[in-house]
C-alpha cells in the first residue's frame, strides 16, 4: 500500500516537473528577452555618442488602418485631415508611413465587401487640401481592405494605383539618406491578388518569386545604417515559403505593421521581438482608435511611440532608450553609456515652457532646447551602470497640457526583460499553421469516434448506467445505425475534401473556397482562414449535432417519443439542449444569409457546407425522432432490462 502511494507521489511530480518544463519551454519562446547578443551583421561608422547638438537625429510617423469609409464614422475623414494638416506640421517627420487599410470597402450592412471610388476619392482629396505630400515623404501602402473585390492588379477597381500617393503594387526599397548615413525601408506587399471579397483575404501571402525579391532587398540594405521593414500585416498572419518571412527580415531593426486593430480593444500594445532581435511593432488603427506612432533615430539608437490623436504635448526619450525595446544585434548600445546627455523630443502645438527629467524618482533637472523639438540635460551614465533604472520625462506647454512619458533603461549588460506574453503569442505564432493542426486534429477526432465505435463490441448495460457509460452507450447507437453514421462521416471528409461553396468570390469571376485554400480566376490562395472557419464549424455545428443526434437516440432507446421526451425528461434540461441546437441551426442560416449577401446568388445555392448542411441537418433530427422502432428494438429492449432491474 505505502510503496504504490509513494509510486503515485512520484508519477505526479513527474508530471508537474514535465508540466512546468513545457512551460518554461512555452514562456522563453513566446515572451523573448528586450536585449540579444551581439549579431554583427551590419557595418557602421563611429560615430559620437548622444551628446548635446542636435545631431545624427530623425524621426519618422506611422499611421495604419485609415478606413475611410462612406458609411460610417463621420469624423473619421475630417480626423485625419485635421492629422495630416496640423499633426505633421507639428512633427515635422521626414517620412510618413501609411501602412494599409486606408479605406473602408465595405457595404453599407457590413456584409458585403468592394472598392467604393468615393472614398478613394476622399483620401486624395485629404493629402491635396492638406499639402502633406509637400512637407515630407507619404509613403502609402495597401492593405487588404484596399484589396476586396478585385480580380487583378490590372483591373480599374485598383483604385490604389489611381489616387494613392505611392500608386506602385508591390514590395519596394526606399532609401532615405542624410549626411550621417543611410536608411532603408523595405515594404512588404503581402496582399493578395486576385483579391477575393471579404473574410477570406485576413491572411496576406507571399510566393517564391516574391521572397527572392525581398531577399534581394534585405541584401542591398546592409549597406545602411538601419534597415526599418513595413508592411500591413504581422507577421504571424503572412503564409511564406522557406525559410519564411521572419528569417529574410532578420537584419532588420524592426517591423511595423497594423491591421489587428488592438484586438478590438484587448491589446492596446501589440509588440515583441523575434528571436534574431528584431522588433515586431503592431500599430493601433486610426478607425475607431485614432492611434499614431513617432520612430526615431538617435545616433542610430532607435526610441518610438504610440499615440493618440490629438494628445499634447507629444513626448519620445531618445536616449536613454528603453532596455526592453534594445537589440545589441541592430544597435550600438554601448553609446548609451558614452552619451554626455539625456535627449527627448518634446513636440506641441503651443510653446513648450518646461520639461522635467526624473531618473528613479529623483529630480535631475530640467532639459533645455537645443534646436527645434530636441531638448537635452546633461547626465553621467556611469552613475546608473548597475541594475535598472526608470526614467519620467513630464513636458508642459504654454496651453497648461502637460504629458509623462517614461521607460525603464539599463547601461549594464546581461541583463534581460521579457515582453508580454500574450502579444508575443499573437505576433510569433504562425497562426495559419497552428489553425491547420487543430483543425485536421479535431476531425480526425470526430471521424475516429465514429469508426471506433461503429466496429468497437458494445458492452452489455448493467444495473443503472452513469453519464459515462449512457454517452458511450449514444455513440454505440449512433455509431452503429447506418443513416446517421455514414451521414455524419461523410460531412467531416467532406469537410475537409470538399468545396464549401461555389460563388462570386470576385465580382465576374466564378470560384470556389476550401478548407485547404481558395480557386479563384485560375489563381490558389493557401487557406489561412479558412482553417479558422473550418475550426469554427467543427467545434460549433458538426461535433454538436452528433451530440446532439447521439441524445435523442439515447431517449429513442428509452422508449421515448418527440412528445413524450418532454414530460419524463427533466424538462429544464430538454428545453436547454434543443435551444442550443437551435441556436446553433440558427446561427448556420445567418451563414447562408451571409453567403447569399457576400458571394451572391450562386453561392447560396451551391454551398454543401452552409445551405445543403442545414437541409441535410434538419433532416437527420426529423429522422432521430421518426425512425422505426424496429431499427432499435435492440437498443430498446435493453435499456427497458436495465431500467427494470
Amino acid at each position: 500500500m505505502v510503496a504504490a502511494r509513494r509510486g503515485r507521489m512520484l508519477r505526479l511530480a513527474a508530471g508537474l516537473l514535465a508540466a512546468a518544463a513545457a512551460l518554461a519551454l512555452l514562456l522563453d519562446w513566446y515572451a523573448p528577452a528586450g536585449r540579444q547578443p551581439p549579431g554583427g551583421r551590419r557595418r557602421r561608422a563611429p560615430q559620437p555618442g548622444p551628446g548635446a547638438e542636435a545631431a545624427n537625429l530623425l524621426w519618422v510617423v506611422q499611421v495604419s488602418d485609415i478606413h475611410i469609409s462612406k458609411f460610417r464614422d463621420p469624423k473619421r475623414a475630417p480626423d485625419f485631415e485635421k492629422f495630416c494638416s496640423e499633426t505633421i506640421d507639428v512633427i515635422r517627420p521626414v517620412l510618413v508611413l501609411a501602412t494599409g487599410d486606408l479605406t473602408d470597402a465595405k457595404t453599407r450592412d457590413k456584409l458585403g465587401s468592394e472598392q467604393v471610388e468615393v472614398e478613394w476619392k476622399t483620401y486624395q482629396s485629404i493629402l491635396k487640401r492638406s499639402r502633406v505630400m509637400e512637407k515630407t515623404k507619404w509613403i502609402d501602402i495597401k492593405g487588404n481592405h484596399d484589396s476586396f473585390n478585385i480580380p487583378h492588379l490590372d483591373s480599374v477597381q485598383n483604385y490604389y494605383r489611381k489616387y494613392s500617393a505611392w500608386r506602385k503594387d508591390g514590395s519596394f526599397h526606399y532609401i532615405h539618406t542624410t549626411s550621417f548615413g543611410n536608411y532603408s525601408f523595405i515594404c512588404v506587399d503581402a496582399t493578395l491578388s486576385p483579391g477575393p471579397k471579404r473574410p477570406y483575404n485576413f491572411f496576406g501571402i507571399l510566393d517564391m518569386n516574391q521572397m527572392k525579391e525581398l531577399s534581394l532587398m534585405a541584401t542591398e540594405s546592409l549597406y545602411s545604417n538601419h534597415t526599418i521593414w513595413f508592411g500591413h500585416f504581422p507577421t504571424s498572419t503572412i503564409i511564406s515559403p522557406a525559410p519564411g518571412i521572419r528569417t529574410l527580415m532578420s537584419s532588420a531593426t524592426a517591423y511595423l505593421c497594423g491591421h489587428l486593430h488592438t484586438m478590438g480593444g484587448l491589446m492596446p500594445a501589440l509588440h515583441s521581438q523575434h528571436r534574431g532581435g528584431t522588433l515586431e511593432l503592431e500599430l493601433g488603427d486610426w478607425m475607431d482608435n485614432r492611434r499614431y506612432r513617432i520612430l526615431a533615430f538617435d545616433h542610430d539608437l532607435l526610441s518610438f511611440a504610440d499615440l493618440s490623436f490629438e494628445e499634447w504635448p507629444v513626448v519620445l526619450i531618445t536616449n536613454p532608450k528603453s532596455f526592453l525595446y534594445s537589440s545589441s544585434a541592430h544597435e550600438p548600445l554601448v553609446k548609451i553609456l558614452y552619451s554626455t546627455h539625456i535627449r527627448i523630443l518634446a513636440f506641441s502645438p503651443s510653446v513648450i515652457i518646461s520639461v522635467k527629467v526624473y531618473i528613479d524618482g529623483v529630480h535631475l533637472g530640467n532639459a533645455h532646447q537645443v534646436s527645434g523639438p530636441l531638448y537635452v540635460l546633461k547626465w553621467s551614465p556611469q552613475n546608473y551602470s548597475e541594475g535598472f533604472h526608470h526614467i519620467d520625462v513630464t513636458v508642459q506647454d504654454a496651453s497648461g497640457r502637460i504629458s509623462t512619458r517614461g521607460h525603464i533603461f539599463a547601461v549594464e549588460e546581461n541583463l534581460s526583460l521579457r515582453f508580454g506574453f500574450w502579444p508575443s503569442v499573437i505576433l510569433l505564432t504562425d497562426h495559419y499553421i497552428l489553425a491547420r493542426v487543430l483543425f485536421g486534429v479535431i476531425v480526425l477526432i470526430q471521424i475516429a469516434l465514429l469508426v471506433i465505435f461503429r466496429y468497437l463490441q458494445k458492452p452489455a448495460l448493467k444495473e443503472k448506467p452513469g453519464l459515462l457509460t449512457l454517452t458511450s452507450y449514444s455513440l454505440h447507437v449512433f455509431s452503429k445505425t447506418n443513416t446517421f453514421y455514414y451521414s455524419v462521416l461523410v460531412l467531416n471528409l467532406y469537410t475537409i475534401l470538399g468545396p464549401w461553396f461555389v460563388g462570386e468570390l470576385v465580382d465576374g469571376q466564378v470560384g470556389a473556397c476550401f478548407s485547404f485554400g481558395v480557386f479563384i480566376g485560375g489563381s490558389f490562395l493557401h487557406g489561412g482562414l479558412t482553417f479558422v472557419v473550418g475550426i469554427l464549424q467543427m467545434l460549433f455545428f458538426n461535433l454538436p449535432l452528433m451530440a446532439y443526434l447521439c441524445w435523442c437516440l439515447l431517449l429513442r432507446c428509452q422508449g421515448h417519443s418527440f412528445r413524450s421526451h418532454i414530460h419524463h425528461v427533466r424538462r429544464l434540461v430538454a428545453v436547454f439542449v434543443h435551444l442550443a441546437m437551435a441556436l446553433l441551426l440558427a446561427w448556420q442560416v445567418y451563414s447562408c444569409y451571409f453567403l447569399l449577401r457576400t458571394y451572391g446568388t450562386l453561392a447560396f445555392f451551391l454551398s454543401p457546407m452552409r445551405t445543403w448542411l442545414v437541409v441535410l441537418t434538419s433532416a437527420l433530427i426529423y429522422k432521430t425522432w421518426t425512425l422505426k422502432s424496429s431499427e432499435l428494438r435492440t437498443y430498446i429492449v435493453e435499456m427497458k432490462n436495465c431500467q427494470s432491474s
